[in-house]
Order: C-alpha cells, then sequence, then structure tokens
C-alpha cells in the first residue's frame, strides 16, 4: 500500500495545523487566507442550471454532452481569442487539479523522461511527475532547459503563487522553442480572467501560436471565475493530437463529469455578467488587503494577477506566519511553493468582505 505513496512529499498543508489553531483562538476568530477556496455564493443561474438536470440516472460521457462541447469551444473562441476551435479540440476534466497530477501517467510518462514547472509552482506539477516516476525539475526560462528527454513542459501565468503574467513575447518564444525541440507544451491558465495590472494572454492566441494548436494544450478551470471549486468543472483546449488519446484513456478510467456537473458549466460558460461581478468582488478585497499588507510593513512582488498577493518582510515565510497567525490571520508559507519562496508568503483574496475587513483591521 506504501508504493505509491512513498513516492509522493509529505502534504504541505499539514505544516499549518499548528498556526491555524493559534489563528483560531484571536479573539475575533481567524481570518483564513491560506488556501484560494472560494467563499462567495455560486451564481444563481448556474444552481438553476444544476436543479434542473439533476435527474440524470445514466452515466455522462467523458467528453461530455455537444451542449458542453459547444460552450467550451464558444468561450475559447470568445474568450481567448482562439480561432477554428472544433470539439476536437476540447475535452472536459473533473477539476484541473486531477489533470495535472495524473497528466504524466496518462500521457505515458515514465523513468528517463522529463518534466519541466516554473522555480516558484503549484505543488501538484511535481507530484504529477513523481506519481509517474519520471523525472522533474524547475525553470526560470524553460529555453534554457536542456531539450534532450523533456516530454512535459507546464507553463502556468498567471501564476499561482506568485500572480505573475508571461507576456505575448514570452509566449511566444517558448511556444516556437518547444515546437522545435518536440517538446509537449500544457498551459496551466487558470487565473487567466483575474488579471489586474496585466491581461493574460492564451497559448491558444494565435498571436502566440501562429495559427496552430500543434503541441499545446491550455488549462482552463471554473473554480475561480464562477465559484466552482465544489463543483470539479475544468477543461482542456488544443491539440487534438494530444487530447484524443487523453479522452481514450480517460474513458478506460472512468474519469467523466457528472452530468449536472456539465449542465452548470454550459450556463457558466455562456454568461460574462456573473464573472465580471465576481472579479469587482476580488478587486476590492485586493486593494483593501494590498494597502494594509504595505502599511504593516511587507513589500509585495509581482501579484499583477490572480487570486493571490506575494509578499515578503524578509525573514523566514514561517516568522511571518506566526507574526501573522499571533494576530489571527492564517497564510500560506512560501516555500509550499519552491524552496525560491522561503521568505515569501501567500495572502488569498479568497474570504468574505466582513473577514477581510477584520484582516485589515488587525494589521
Amino acid at each position: 500500500m506504501s508504493a505509491v505513496s512513498d513516492r509522493l512529499p509529505t502534504f504541505p498543508w499539514d505544516k499549518l495545523t499548528p498556526y491555524k489553531a493559534t489563528a483560531a483562538a484571536h479573539p475575533d476568530g481567524i481570518v483564513d487566507l491560506s488556501v484560494g477556496t472560494p467563499v462567495d455564493p455560486v451564481p444563481e443561474l448556474i444552481q438553476k442550471a444544476l436543479v434542473a438536470a439533476a435527474d440524470s440516472p445514466g452515466y455522462p460521457t467523458v467528453w461530455g454532452t455537444p451542449e458542453l462541447r459547444d460552450a467550451i469551444t464558444g468561450w475559447v473562441e470568445r474568450r481567448l481569442g482562439a480561432r477554428d476551435v472544433t470539439h476536437r479540440h476540447v475535452l472536459p476534466i473533473v477539476g484541473s487539479k486531477e489533470l495535472v497530477a495524473w497528466l504524466p501517467t496518462q500521457l505515458g510518462l515514465g523513468p528517463g523522461d522529463r518534466v519541466a514547472y516554473p522555480r516558484l509552482a503549484y505543488p501538484t506539477y511535481e507530484v504529477g511527475a513523481r506519481l509517474a516516476r519520471a523525472e522533474y525539475e524547475v525553470y526560470d526560462d524553460p529555453t534554457e532547459l536542456d531539450p534532450e528527454g523533456l516530454r512535459l513542459l507546464w507553463l502556468n501565468s498567471p501564476s499561482n503563487p506568485t500572480g505573475k503574467v508571461l507576456s505575448k513575447a514570452d509566449l511566444t518564444r517558448i511556444v516556437a522553442w518547444a515546437r522545435e525541440h518536440g517538446v509537449l507544451v500544457f498551459s496551466d491558465e487558470c487565473y487567466l480572467e483575474l488579471g489586474w495590472e496585466a491581461d493574460p494572454v492564451s497559448v491558444l492566441h494565435p498571436d502566440v501560436n501562429g495559427g496552430s494548436y500543434d503541441g499545446i494544450v491550455s488549462v482552463h478551470s471554473l473554480s475561480k471565475r464562477s465559484n466552482l471549486a465544489g463543483y470539479r468543472a475544468a477543461f482542456l483546449a488544443g491539440d487534438p493530437a494530444v487530447l484524443g488519446p487523453l479522452l481514450e484513456i480517460r474513458k478506460h478510467g472512468g474519469m467523466m463529469t457528472s452530468a449536472p456537473t456539465q449542465a452548470a458549466v454550459v450556463a457558466a460558460l455562456g454568461d460574462d455578467d456573473h464573472v465580471r461581478v465576481q472579479r469587482a468582488r476580488y478587486a476590492s478585497r485586493r486593494e483593501l488587503l494590498r494597502e494594509a499588507l504595505l502599511t504593516h510593513g511587507f513589500r509585495i512582488e509581482h501579484s499583477e494577477a490572480s487570486l493571490y498577493l506575494w509578499a515578503t518582510r524578509g525573514e523566514s515565510c514561517w516568522d511571518t506566519v506566526a507574526h501573522l497567525a499571533e494576530r489571527g490571520v492564517l497564510v500560506a508559507p512560501g516555500d509550499f511553493y519552491g524552496p525560491a519562496g522561503a521568505e515569501f508568503v501567500r495572502v488569498a483574496l479568497t474570504a468574505t468582505d466582513e473577514r477581510i475587513a477584520a484582516a485589515v483591521r488587525r494589521l
């Protein structure tokens, strides 16, 4: 039973338990800014679509309904500027985390194959490589990697945890380099609709890929834009030569999104108004927290997009976590995302207006 678990690192969030207890002991209660989990209501039109599809006794399909595929292709063209996207270019997934964790395995990677991801990154990129027994490494600029044996290159823009956004020029350069060397690119773009001081661009944009989807796939989630983290709703878009085999593998594995969730996603992708409302909420919370952190002596780097502020006081991230926990505020230590984050903390915008106001007062 330990053969798989022994390949994995210690689950990082368990290390926060004592600090969470300290923060929870604050007389005014904890303000938990450690995890980017939505707290605002699921928009009513999405809830109604879910309920209307509740009588779904049969098995759903892994590829999703034609209506779902229409909704995804329409959104990809409307929002990302992609062109000539067909059903063969899209694939629903059961939340983006399962895809990240199991992609190297589903691609058939193993010992001797290499997976690369940003130096500061979501820990599940490493977990996916470990599960497949593949090698893994981090980068500052992926075009400086040795392409020999590099089978999967993860991009993440906007970044979790830093909020850094790759420019259109950088994306174009990276995609061209990857194609030249036969490296498959998966671009995690789950925060793309949450740009504040930058306008994030997808690898699916023709200015980036030259009108071809060869060797590139983008990953999108409805968890943040539509408050659907509890629904486990996400999708891939890009190279049919990659998505076709993944679809067959996922059919065998039964990796299907529930039918009511598929109906909810159709409603969510067809409506932009609720996204604007949610963006406004996060923008307000971001401005309040940002000013409070700066006043408290923090420096904020990047953070031009996504749901986090990447902040430092020039000390060990765990000292900062302890400092804020004493004030009833829980944040994520930067070293969860790699050694380069050792002096930073990630501060999430995902708390209610009332809790954000409480954090601001304490800071």
